[in-house]
């Protein structure tokens, strides 16, 4: 396997940092600095990244279409789980980046990347997640300045401000795709009711660049594309500090 691609799957950095940290001699191959990334390692090398050994372990990304009633979990003894729809897994150390509530439906990441789960969750690194929410009662202008400029929920939670498109609004029910950059207990739920509002149907649409392929239906999964993962290792490490 080629060194960048090698340190890109086990969440060293995007192939561009990678390649620049090779220029900066910060990866050796079996004690010795390399100077070009596509070098071939295989999993008996040892591959140090700023003095740190890495080692090989597969990793999987899926995308799935979580149906409503489902839960966001790796196990669960009394109802479905959204590893339970991945039926061609490899690996048992799977689980979902991140969560939607039981009966939200959508987008959601299974892998085993804990370094990549942690920057596209992480409020900090500001990985955009896009819903499409259907609430009881009017969505107003008013209401979605308070969005933008970050709301209180309650005493202990403020969200980071959020941009709200209004895509339908009267006076029984109302329809908006929201985009957020974190994701708190039931977030988006508690944003609206702050304002009075109901939600009654949730999806989410994307997170950061990956973007949901409505051709699976709900409970469809498949694997990331090479151009999808890359992208979305630049959402992840491109907008946070050097790794």
């Amino acid at each position: 396997m080629r060194l960048d691609k090698f340190l890109a799957d086990m969440g060293a950095g995007t192939r561009s940092q990678i390649k620049e940290a090779v220029r900066r001699g910060r990866v050796t191959v079996n004690g010795s600095p390399v100077s070009k990334a596509d070098v071939k390692v295989s999993d008996t090398d040892v591959i140090l990244f700023d003095g740190r050994q890495v080692t090989y372990t597969a990793m999987e990304y899926y995308m799935l279409y979580k149906p409503a009633g489902v839960l966001s979990a790796s196990r669960d003894r009394k109802a479905p789980t959204v590893l339970d729809l991945i039926t061609d897994k490899k690996r048992k150390d799977l689980f979902p980046v991140g969560r939607l509530d039981k009966d939200t439906e959508g987008l959601l990441l299974i892998s085993n990347d804990g370094e990549l789960a942690h920057r596209l969750l992480s409020p900090k690194h500001h990985v955009s997640k896009v819903y499409f929410a259907r609430v009881d009662g009017m969505i107003t202008e008013e209401m979605r300045k308070k969005f933008a400029e970050g709301i209180t929920i309650d005493e202990e939670f403020q969200a980071l401000p959020a941009e709200m498109k209004i895509l339908r609004a009267n006076e029984s029910e109302s329809e908006a795709e929201l985009t957020i950059y974190e994701g708190k207990f039931h977030q988006v739920k508690r944003m609206f009711e702050s304002v009075g509002l109901t939600v009654t149907y949730l999806k989410r649409l994307s997170m950061g660049s990956l973007l949901l392929d409505e051709t699976l239906g709900k409970g469809g999964f498949r694997p990331l594309s090479e151009k999808e993962l890359e992208c979305l290792r630049n959402d992840a490490f491109d907008t946070a500090e050097e790794t």
